[in-house]
């Protein structure tokens, strides 16, 4: 067996359509603090190139998706006034299986969000 994955899909629901452009950064959470492990960018479908954590690469543990939106909004002209309502979006969550396809998406409108565990 392979292992499991990570992949991420983010929705801009203000214009409805995909975020392009959007830088993510992802976080291992150790007890020692945070481990850096990738920095991507979404594609014109709002998905990255390539899964965030390949297969193999996942491990069990606490992880953390920092989502620039802050960025993103000014780049499209959705941000409003400064300081932004939203400018870092992270988003903690734990794997408990290492060898399933972990999907974490991010719905985004300028004044709120919301994620669940997709497929």
């Amino acid at each position: 067996m392979a292992g499991g994955f990570l992949t991420t899909h983010v929705l801009d629901t203000a214009r409805g359509c995909p975020a392009a452009g959007l830088r993510i950064t992802l976080h291992r959470i150790d007890p020692a603090g945070p481990v850096a492990l990738a920095d991507v960018v979404t594609n014109g479908d709002g998905r990255t190139d390539a899964p965030i954590l390949p297969p193999g690469a996942l491990e069990a543990g606490t992880y953390e998706l920092r989502f620039a939106v802050g960025d993103y909004l000014r780049a499209t002209g959705m941000a409003g006034g400064e300081p932004l309502f939203l400018d870092e979006v992270p988003i903690r969550f734990g794997i408990a299986d290492a060898g399933q396809h972990y999907h974490v998406p991010l719905l985004l409108s300028p004044f709120g969000y919301s994620t669940y565990r997709g497929s």
